[in-house]
């Protein structure tokens, strides 16, 4: 059995739990692991009747697609093609048994631990490897990440100190806890979500704009339905369904920021799908809202609360991850005034919808200006500075603004 791929772009997974043992009995389609992918426990079945016959990968370790995760001596006729690579274990080149992979085994490091070493200036002639024959796994790096205790590569140290003695390694120094501090073991969600945005952050050059919007006119409107909307629907009329239409609506006019950086090309999205980034006590899920622009408010409303429910009472599918093409998140609900959120990779831009308050703010009337407190909330856009620039994402921001503060009883239905 090799790691399937569990979505679009999805190139690697991570054993999370395995739910059989060797010498086990498995029937097809039933379930033999759980793997996570995009911050989502996803089943594995197998693809084949038969007897499990070795785990070749550890729970936690992550792999690449197409990798073989477990071999099954398959009932009945010999598998063909595909099946044969299920019962058959890929052959080991032929090495002596080692605890630690030599310079002369360089060519068995697989191209993310190679990676991996690269950006954090790791010498790999120094780590001690935990996989088949002492090869390096992504877990043997990840784990001198997490520790601190990062062997730094030769090509980055001194050739010689001032005494003429060669100079040891560096390492950083291990954070230790001392009496009393609380070590909480890292989740296979958290490690996918540290994942996530630390490629974010490290592939995608950040900037960022906020706008203030007078949403008076809106809350009234708002206070004045949600009563019998409630009544009527059998679910909360919240303020995320009314900024989401704005929101969709400003990207039918500037759908330059509805696109992905794709390296050699830029893919401007014809589907308007609306990440929501959607939090536990624990982690952070992102479900999609497919086609919002095709949805009143009414409809938003709903997908809302039904997405959200998914995600707390653990119900959320792959496919209700996939196919986002710009993200919303509601960073009011808690109370958050101001924040530069993390874009989420490929997509292009995000919308962070901070708390509303009521403040003092000077109005134009006809007789002049005056103070008078008004509703007011902070919209933060973080923008990918290779796909969109200040100009466009400006032009944007004033128009969620506008139909923000134009939305009352007379411009907005709820259905």
């Amino acid at each position: 059995m090799k790691m399937p791929q569990l979505g679009e772009s999805v190139t690697e997974g991570t054993i999370s739990k395995w739910l059989v043992s060797p010498g086990d009995h498995v029937n097809k389609y039933d379930p033999i692991a759980e793997v996570m992918t995009d911050k989502v426990n996803a089943e594995v079945p197998s693809s084949y009747t038969g007897i499990i016959k070795e785990l070749l990968v550890q729970e936690d370790e992550t792999v690449e697609v197409g990798v073989v995760i477990c071999t099954i001596d398959v009932e009945g006729t010999e598998p063909k093609g595909e099946q044969q690579d299920a019962a058959v274990p890929q052959p080991e080149p032929t090495k002596p048994e080692s605890d630690s992979a030599a310079p002369s085994q360089k060519h068995r490091y697989s191209p993310a631990v190679l990676k991996m070493s690269q950006e954090h200036g790791i010498d790999l002639t120094q780590v001690t490897g935990s996989g088949k024959g002492g090869r390096i796994t992504r877990k043997d790096i990840q784990k001198l990440i997490d520790e601190g205790t990062v062997p730094v590569a030769n090509a980055e140290a001194p050739a010689r100190s001032e005494t003429g003695t060669e100079p040891k390694s560096r390492t950083a120094e291990p954070i230790q806890s001392t009496e009393g501090d609380l070590e909480i073991p890292i989740s296979g969600v958290r490690k996918a979500i540290a994942a996530n945005m630390v490629k974010s952050k490290r592939e995608t050059p950040h900037a960022w704009m906020t706008v203030e919007v007078d949403v008076t006119n809106l809350v009234r409107y708002r206070d004045q339905q949600k009563a019998a909307f409630k009544e009527k629907e059998g679910h909360s009329l919240t303020f995320l369904p009314f900024f989401i239409k704005a929101a969709v609506e400003a990207l039918k006019e500037y759908p330059q920021l509805n696109a992905m950086w794709a390296e050699d090309k830029i893919i401007q999205k014809k589907d308007i799908h609306i990440s929501l980034a959607v939090a536990t006590e624990d982690a952070l899920f992102v479900p999609v809202i497919k086609h919002a622009d095709e949805k009143s408010i009414k409809g938003l409303a709903r997908e809302v609360n039904e997405l959200a429910m998914k995600v707390r009472s653990g119900k959320l599918a792959q496919t209700d991850m996939q196919g986002g093409t710009f993200t919303i998140n509601n960073t009011g609900s808690f109370g958050s005034i101001l924040s530069t959120p993390i874009i989420n990779h490929p997509q292009a831009a995000i919308l962070s919808v901070e708390s509303i308050v009521k403040r003092p703010v000077v109005i134009e009337s006809e007789s002049g200006d005056m103070i008078a407190i008004r509703s007011m909330v902070n919209l933060c856009l973080s923008l990918d500075h290779r796909v969109l620039d200040g100009l466009v994402c400006g032009r944007f921001l004033a128009s969620v603004k506008q139909r923000l503060e134009q939305m009352n009883a007379e411009t907005i239905s709820l259905y």
